[in-house]
């Protein structure tokens, strides 16, 4: 009797210990040994995290749709999905109470009782034998380890099993139970645990395992789920099948104790099976589970973080990002793409965007590859962001769209008619080329037979090479390299992108390479295809958009700061420029490709083959999309490609108008409103040239009116001398010549009264500079319309009918 009297005040003595221990603690009690600092940095932390859970932000699953909402990819580490405590079945409630915290709805978030008996427990075991946690204790304890918790430090300090942690969660606990009502708290609870299979929240539960929402689940399935919170790692259903059935069964039984149901109910449902789903319905994770959707997916997410939202807040954040793909233009393309060349086609590769054109507006509406989207390099897939970065060895022929519009900028006119020699051999424009080329001199040859000469609109469609050499060196490599900049190529000026000193533009621009005119250099697929939407758009450059919109967790738009559009190019020189174009589609290197794909619609075009055959592009485009099909060689080596079917080959045989030019007729006609775009007509100006024109209107005035109506046209007269005045007064100028590559620089020729010839010289032509940039080569085109020999019955040519109405012109000029 006197042992059991001595115990009991032992016990009364360890409880009145304890209980001064707890209570201390929950007020604020420093543990002995611990410095004043310490403690005060404790008692911030822990204020910290207090404000983070009574905010409630638990990491959550970012969804990426289409254009019309359907989800093609989520992002996450922890895959939840938060809901509202009315969005979550009672049954879930009441058996997670009685599991869990059965006095949830009574204590103050720290149950004395429990916790003074599981303590003694502990301090008699000289450790942590008992938890008494409560569903507040828990939510803590949770949120340090699963939200907080940066680190492995961190998780160990949130999972720690020691006296003084517990006292830290019990004092958070009673705090938190005065900032938010119980059923908060409780709805937090149930969002925040994880339940096995990457499955975090109930919500993400109830899906994973049931195929239902947190609403739907009933009793049993309540039941089972409760019971996982104690270890759901291990109280996993497709791994321990029976001992989540006796977890579950616990859990009924508990129900059934504290009045939640009755016993006949917990019997009914112990009998069952646990009625889980064949596997569990996780969801994929990042990009890689977009299908064909994966390149889309890649460049949105690369964009959004270019816009300032970091891949942490993107996988934690629970935004719903709306994209700009269209299904439909989207597997039109990919279907086109894959039908063009093969995806397990080894070394070889298609890649496609499609962008809608518009003033203020530049969507993306698809962007594929031949190459299936993936991590089996051996099946021939890739994650590598082919539509959308530098690849390739070049769109060949279609950069001389760019010497086009600046020559047209500077200009020269679409009729106006252009030498096409056999070779030309450019000095100071770079080395090497073709065959036979002498020292520090650019040589190139047509790869087909063409007329002595063609209009500028002539040129574009059959591709001589040695015209726009000419045409190059007569604008200025600087002129055309900036014009491809203006109009999308945006990445050529990045540093790094040539090597490690300079970028593209700056490369071509410095040495002076006249070959750029014949895009021997990698390209950005969506840039070139942007290009096209310029033109489109008359001119006007917007940046390439694949996002609609952003939302946070509360629906909240989020603002992504763009660059506003620009006109970067005179917008009837623009449409001019792409009306001329058409004449590819319809007479030119493209027709065949035209004719072939049954294409009845309108569409401005450029073929793109590089020498080498180791790459070939298309630029297509109407009022309603613009793309540009591009096939390279993504292989490790440097084999040239051939066509019918796309390989890689010996020889080369590939060319622009071919495959790259059937993508896009053939991805037009399966797109209605692109089959029905227009291209805007040409205004007559940019037919004979602005400059020759404008400098007509100027013969014969005084040289300083001369100078003023010119410089207001954009021009800037660089120099002015005295010399023949062919029939003009003294004073009056009698001529205007532009300067190559001079930015619209002028010399003006003043009459001196004398009928003495005087020829206006150039700029000096640059040095030389080394280029091992092989000369384009495209198909040989059928002779040019209107380039015959005519009246050769009387030995009268079309040279010699072009001499003539330039006399013409000229005595017209000199009236003026």
């Amino acid at each position: 009797m006197n042992d059991a009297k001595n115990l009991s005040a032992t016990v009364k003595i360890i409880l009145a210990t304890v209980l001064a221990g707890v209570l201390g603690a929950l007020a604020m009690a420093p543990v002995a040994g611990v410095s004043g600092a310490a403690v005060a940095r404790t008692n911030e932390t822990m204020q910290s995290n207090l404000a983070d859970m009574t905010d409630g932000w638990t990491p959550g699953v970012t969804t990426i749709n289409d254009a019309t909402g359907e989800p093609m990819a989520w992002l996450y580490d922890q895959r939840r999905h938060p809901v509202s405590g009315e969005q979550i079945s009672q049954n879930m409630k009441d058996a997670i109470i009685s599991i869990e915290d059965h006095r949830f709805y009574e204590h103050e978030g720290v149950d004395i009782q429990g916790t003074l008996r599981a303590l003694v427990t502990n301090l008699l075991a000289g450790g942590v034998e008992q938890g008494a946690s409560t569903i507040n204790q828990q939510y803590v304890k949770n949120y340090l380890l699963h939200v907080e918790a940066d680190s492995s430090e961190d998780q160990a300090s949130a999972t720690e099993q020691s006296i003084p942690r517990k006292l830290r969660e019990m004092r958070m606990a009673t705090q938190l139970d005065d900032e938010l009502e119980k059923d908060e708290i409780l709805t937090r609870y149930l969002n925040l645990v994880p339940f096995g299979n990457h499955a975090y929240g109930i919500e993400a539960a109830a899906r994973t395992y049931f195929g239902l929402s947190a609403a739907e689940l009933n009793v049993p399935q309540s039941a089972m789920l409760a019971g996982m919170v104690q270890s759901s790692e291990y109280l996993n259903p497709y791994t321990n099948y029976d001992v989540v059935v006796e977890r579950r069964n616990t859990v009924l039984q508990s129900m059934a104790a504290y009045g939640y149901i009755d016993q006949a109910t917990a019997d009914a449902h112990a009998a069952e099976p646990l009625g889980v789903l064949e596997s569990p319905a996780t969801l994929p994770n990042g990009c890689i589970g977009a299908g064909d959707r994966g390149f889309f997916c890649d460049y949105a997410v690369t964009y959004l973080q270019a816009k300032g939202i970091t891949e942490e807040q993107l996988r934690t954040d629970s935004f719903t990002v709306t994209t700009t793909l269209d299904p439909q233009a989207q597997n039109v393309a990919h279907d086109t793409v894959t039908s063009m060349v093969s995806p397990s086609q080894p070394g070889v590769a298609e890649v496609l965007n499609v962008i809608e054109p518009g003033q203020d507006s530049r969507d993306i509406l698809a962007m594929v590859s031949s190459r299936d989207y993936g991590l089996d390099l051996e099946a021939g897939q890739t994650y590598l962001p082919q539509p959308s970065s530098l690849i390739g060895n070049g769109a060949g022929s279609v950069f001389k769209v760019f010497t086009a519009a600046a020559a047209m900028e500077q200009g020269v006119g679409l009729d106006t008619t252009l030498p096409v020699p056999t070779r030309y051999e450019a000095r100071g424009m770079g080395s090497g080329g073709a065959a036979g080329c002498p020292p520090n001199t650019y040589c190139v040859e047509n790869a087909g037979t063409y007329q002595s000469q063609m209009t500028l609109e002539e040129a574009l469609a059959y591709s001589p090479n040695t015209t726009f050499i000419m045409l190059i060196e007569q604008v200025g490599v600087e002129a055309v390299v900036d014009m491809s900049v203006k109009l999308g190529l945006r990445s050529y000026t990045e540093e790094g992108t040539f090597n490690d000193e300079y970028s593209i533009a700056e490369y071509f621009k410095e040495a002076n390479l006249g070959s750029y005119t014949l895009g021997p250099t990698a390209v950005n697929p969506l840039e070139l295809s942007n290009v096209g939407a310029t033109l489109a758009s008359s001119g006007r450059w917007c940046e390439p958009n694949p996002i609609s919109s952003v939302q946070d967790r509360t629906g909240q738009e989020v603002f992504l700061e763009r660059p506003e559009c620009e006109s970067v190019l005179d917008a009837d020189l623009s449409d001019s420029l792409a009306s001329a174009m058409t004449a590819d589609t319809e007479y030119g290197t493209a027709a065949g490709a035209a004719n072939a794909t049954g294409f009845t619609g309108t569409a401005a075009a450029k073929t793109g083959t590089t020498e080498s055959h180791q790459s070939s592009a298309f630029l297509g485009f109407n009022s309603e999309v613009a793309m540009a099909p591009y096939i390279y060689n993504d292989g490790t080596n440097t084999t040239p490609l051939c066509t019918s079917p796309v390989r890689q080959c010996s020889g080369g045989s590939l060319y622009g108008g071919l495959e790259p030019a059937r993508t896009f007729y053939q991805t037009v006609q399966r797109m209605p409103s692109a089959a029905a775009g227009y291209v805007p007509a040409a205004n007559s100006l940019y037919g004979a040239g602005t400059s020759a024109t404008l400098f007509n209107q100027v013969i014969g005035l005084s040289a300083d009116s001369a100078r003023v109506m010119l410089e207001d046209a954009g021009y800037s007269v660089a120099d002015t001398r005295r010399g023949d005045g062919a029939g003009m007064p003294d004073g009056a100028v009698s001529q205007v010549s532009m300067i190559p590559g001079g930015d619209k620089e002028v010399v003006l020729l003043v009459s001196d009264g004398t009928p003495t010839s005087v020829t206006t010289q150039a700029a000096p032509a640059p040095a030389p500079v080394p280029a091992p940039v092989p000369a384009e080569a495209e198909p040989a085109p059928a002779p040019a319309p209107g380039n015959a020999p005519a009246l050769p019955e009387f030995g009268i040519t079309e040279e010699d009918i072009r001499g003539f109405q330039r006399d013409i012109d000229d005595f017209l000029g000199s009236l003026l």
